[in-house]
């Protein structure tokens, strides 16, 4: 039977269930963590690590100080952050490396490619460091946001650019709104940590860009992908339904996360530049859009992706797309009181627990089929290690009340 989703100790108590997947495998006392694990928790590639996994491991170890206070926690925030500045940094360049081979203590860089979105998750973890109390991390969110600013801002645009070459000398001409909606993301929590308005503002400036300015050139939805000019780039990557960083099609999960995020901001509305009265509007339309789009009437759950003739162009199940959406309707459900909002955030939450958590081993299984059978037993490839579904309950505990 499902618990009771409105509990707290609910919430609390599937966080130390997931917490328990990873936390006796995953240091790797030569350095970092390891980011490939099968259902059952055997790590299946212990070379190879990923900016995105490094980068939310410290997230997930930063909040899980902070909620609970243990020594062992801190330890591993400490050891994710030590990999970070010395493994993924480039001191001569100041760019974070995407991926390296890791072995006997020593890494060799796979991919030097410098990702705003890999920046953006850099930002993020210094940002919930210091708020973990590393104090130092100050320092790296300045020297973060600065880099960021540097080198992939476009003021005529208002919005970041998204890859360089490892040595900056090259910008490719790719734009996509991922990578600005995790810096805004990215941008709330370093507020959140230093209380400095220039992250808060950067981050309004993102969101609208993106969810109003952008959304008007397809319909009020977002769209993920641009030419270098901002405009609507419909066929980037349409025939690869399998990038996980850029697939094609509009995508119920960010539509959420945007919710989210808006909501978010609007917590900050005091701080900010300007009116702050089309955030709720915008959050409550973005994520009844996804919900009407993408929701799978037959068996449950939120489809992946869908094509601006609505249809459903990807109709598998990820983690993610449910974790973001039950914690935008929670945030909607008590922002507005309004019941429906309760209602889904009731559903998703049935649903994930069915067909998603795996209740043997813990966390979040990562994909299943329209029908919801299990396609792989991959449990944890790069870039999961369950930020996601973690930071999602966080993210309720925030606005819920027994």
């Amino acid at each position: 039977m499902a618990p009771d989703f409105h509990s707290r100790d609910t919430l609390l108590d599937h966080i130390r269930h997931t917490k328990r997947f990873y936390d006796p495998r995953c240091v790797d006392p030569s350095g970092g963590f390891y980011h490939f694990y099968k259902d059952d928790g055997t790590v299946y590639d212990a070379h190879t690590r990923h900016l995105v996994s490094s980068t939310r491991f410290i997230f997930n170890y930063a909040m899980a100080y902070r909620e609970f206070g243990d020594p062992a926690d801190e330890m591993r925030l400490l050891h994710g952050l030590d990999f970070l500045r010395g493994a993924h940094r480039n001191p001569a360049t100041g760019g974070y490396c995407w991926q390296l081979h890791w072995a006997e203590g020593k890494g060799e860089v796979t991919d030097g490619t410098n990702h705003c979105y890999g920046l953006a998750f850099v930002l993020l973890a210094y940002s919930h460091a210091l708020m973990a109390g590393v104090k130092e991390a100050r320092l790296h969110i300045e020297e973060t946001f600065a880099l960021m600013e540097r080198r992939f801002w476009e003021p005529q645009y208002g919005l970041y650019a998204d890859e360089a070459s490892a040595d900056w000398s090259q910008l490719a001409p790719y734009r996509g709104q991922n990578a600005n909606m995790h810096a805004c993301e990215a941008l709330l929590s370093a507020f959140e940590a230093t209380g400095e308005n220039a992250y808060l503002r950067r981050a309004e400036t993102l969101a609208y860009n993106i969810t109003v300015r952008q959304a008007a050139l397809c319909n009020d939805t977002v769209w993920e992908h641009y030419r270098a000019d901002w405009s609507v780039d419909h066929d980037y990557n349409r025939h690869d339904s399998t990038n996980i960083f850029r697939p094609w099609g509009f995508q119920p999960g960010h539509l959420t996360e945007w919710s989210k995020l808006l909501l978010i901001l609007e917590r900050h509305q005091a701080h900010l530049l300007g009116e702050a009265d089309w955030l709720l509007p915008r959050a409550s339309a973005l994520f009844l859009q996804a919900m009407d789009k993408a929701w799978d009437a037959q068996h449950g759950g939120i489809f992946y992706g869908f094509a601006p003739d609505g249809s459903i162009c990807d109709g598998h199940k990820y983690f993610w797309v449910q974790a973001e959406s039950l914690a935008a309707a929670a945030l909607l459900g008590a922002r507005t009181g309004d019941a429906v909002y309760w209602d889904w955030y009731q559903r998703i939450w049935e649903y994930s627990w069915t067909h998603f958590v795996d209740h043997q081993h813990g966390a979040w299984y990562r994909i299943l089929s329209p029908a919801n059978a299990k396609l792989t037993d991959e449990k944890s490839p790069a870039g999961k290690v369950d930020y996601h579904t973690m930071g999602a309950c966080y993210e309720v505990l925030n606005v819920l009340k027994d």
